[in-house]
């Protein structure tokens, strides 16, 4: 299987070396795309939050100079201006704010307003954003709201004023204003404050969860592109639905094999289907099982797993579960269909964001089916994604030792070992798993996922060079492969910081595969960077469109809601983030 798109683990973090547009990369579980744990923080956020922001203290005090001082007139002049009063009942109603006299001091800062001249835009403006604070410990969000607008009214870019407003937005449930003052504040304070960030975090994962809801719901099916499909498949070695049409798939009665498969043929929707399969016309196979089903044919386990794994493919989780249970269920069925169903139960209750459910099932499959190399495969993934390296590494020897040819396999334990090792931040061990790279490409050289995993190892390692040499023999030997494309197009921004390159490669990746959803994202991101908003948002949406599970397409929303906040914030308040 090829290079995937990033998956980020359930319980690390990204980013690899430092380097502003490396995430860590894994193989997919299943070959299916999912991000666990993927927070959208905007990109240049993330490289302000690596170098050291402010703490996350609480803005809960008022703010303002002093008591004024004599007037113009000389120490002994009684008379004071409206201004002078106005500051008074401000300090006095600091002083209440500090005893804990709320009530008391939102009388004085309404005092404070009534005096003040109203051109006096910054004084008046710190009096009302005074005022929020003290309904902000009464709890009155609203009225929290009403005063930090008056204040931002007069003072557009005042950041206490704007970040209190967007607590009383989320307290409110305005998430959408919430986003866009956190996205001001973010700007204003250029990413320093880890408050505001984790706000914005915080409420774009809330927006991409709820906008992803209904629109998955609703969504059409999509078949993925045929490359996709490939190397989902290509992931199994023990699944009997993906083998050529009709090995493992014997009669249990003595009778004439190649007439039995002529009749079977003609009249088994299972056994059609499985022709579709090898003819690449994808889009029949769900109706073609739906047939053998209904007709409780001979091969009906068979026709659920592989009607059950189509509805993965396109999306549709919820129509795939009962089809996997009843195989799950089937005693008497072949117990390779079992064991393969509940690898795609397992997997499909991980990117659900179930990981005891999905252990629960791997450990079953492990149990009913011991000698099954692909249990261990795919439950080594799993416990990568769980940050369970070592138990990660243990699963895939299992693999290698009931299939010592698999050389997807040991790709992966080298990737894993070498995480391990990186983010142990240990010299050594990086050195070692990088010479098990180099001995996985030796012993198989047509592998292009030891490639892949290799060169991402060495993008984290600052070795370029022979990164992009690793991508390049990834592409000689799938040239189809639209994510690998993707993958060598940000080593261009990454290493030699070629914008017109990596958006070619990129583009190229679109050609190969118009389904590519990782491309539309990786193309909407760095449009981000470059300010290129409106274009960013298009590049998601398409990849929202494209998106093949519930919480895949959240993540999506996240970085679409995240760019078109910063549309309005430009419009507002004409704040724009750094550009590329």
């Amino acid at each position: 299987m090829a290079a995937s798109k990033p998956v980020e683990a359930a319980g690390g973090g990204g980013g690899g070396g430092g380097a502003g547009l490396s995430r860590w990369q894994l193989a997919l579980v299943l070959g299916a795309p999912i991000l666990l744990g993927a927070g959208a923080l905007y990109l240049w956020g993330r490289r302000a939050a690596r170098r050291g922001g402010k703490g996350a203290s609480e803005r809960k005090t008022p703010e303002g100079r002093a008591s004024p001082g004599p007037g113009p007139d000389g120490p002994g002049h009684q008379e004071t201006s409206p201004l002078d009063r106005a500051q008074a009942a401000k300090n006095k109603g600091n002083k209440f704010f500090k005893a804990g006299k709320y009530e008391h001091a939102i009388q004085c800062y309404t005092e404070a307003i009534s005096l003040c001249p109203p051109e006096k835009n910054l004084d008046l403006s710190t009096f009302y954003q005074n005022r929020a604070a003290a309904y902000e410990q009464l709890q009155k969000w609203t009225e929290v709201a009403q005063d930090c607008t008056k204040a931002v009214e007069l003072n557009p870019k005042y950041v206490k004023a704007l970040f209190r407003r967007a607590k009383a937005h989320e307290k409110l449930d305005n998430k959408k204003e919430c986003l866009e003052d956190v996205t001001a504040v973010c700007i204003l304070e250029a990413f320093q404050n880890q408050q505001s960030m984790l706000l914005a975090d915080k409420v774009l994962k809330l927006l991409g969860k709820e906008k992803a809801k209904e629109k998955y719901k609703n969504r059409e099916p999509l078949m993925p592109s045929p490359q996709f499909i490939k190397s989902y498949f290509s992931s199994f070695t023990d699944d009997i639905i993906s083998q050529p049409l009709l090995k493992g798939e014997k009669s249990d009665e003595d009778k004439d094999k190649e007439g039995e498969a002529s009749e079977v043929k003609e009249n088994s929707g299972y056994l059609r289907a499985k022709q579709y399969m090898e003819e690449e016309n994808y889009d029949k196979i769900i109706s073609e099982s739906t047939k053998e089903i209904e007709a409780k044919g001979k091969y009906m386990a068979e026709a659920l797993l592989l009607r059950a794994t189509f509805y993965l493919l396109i999306g549709n989780a919820n129509a795939a579960k009962p089809d996997l249970d009843e195989v799950i269920s089937m005693e008497d069925a072949n117990v390779k269909l079992r064991a393969n169903a509940l690898i795609k139960r397992g997997s499909m209750y991980m990117q659900q964001q179930q990981p005891a459910l999905s252990t629960q099932d791997f450990n079953m499959a492990a149990d009913i089916d011991p000698q099954n190399a692909d249990v261990y495969h795919h439950r080594g993934q799993l416990k990568i994604l769980l940050d369970q390296i070592e138990e990660a590494v243990e699963d895939f020897d299992e693999c290698i030792r009931l299939r010592p040819d698999s050389a997807l396999a040991q790709a992966q334990k080298c990737f894993a070992l070498y995480r391990q090792a990186y983010t142990g931040n240990n010299p050594l061990p990086v050195q070692v798993a990088m010479k098990g790279f180099e001995d996985v490409i030796k012993k198989f050289p047509k592998c292009a996922e030891g490639y892949a995993l290799y060169a991402q190892a060495l993008t984290d390692q600052q070795q370029f060079g022979k990164a992009d040499e690793m991508y390049d023999k990834c592409i000689d030997l799938e040239p189809d492969n639209a994510t690998t494309y993707v993958h060598k197009g940000l080593l261009q921004l990454q290493w030699k910081q070629d914008l017109d390159k990596g958006l070619e490669l990129i583009s190229k990746a679109i050609e190969i595969d118009n389904k590519c959803d990782f491309a539309y994202e990786t193309m909407g991101t760095i449009e981000v960077q470059r300010g290129n908003l409106d274009k960013a948002i298009e590049m998601f949406n398409k990849a929202i469109n494209l998106a093949k599970s519930e919480m895949e397409m959240a993540h999506l929303y996240s970085l679409c809601d995240a760019a078109y906040a910063q549309t309005e914030v430009a419009k507002k308040y004409g704040l724009k983030p750094p550009t590329l």
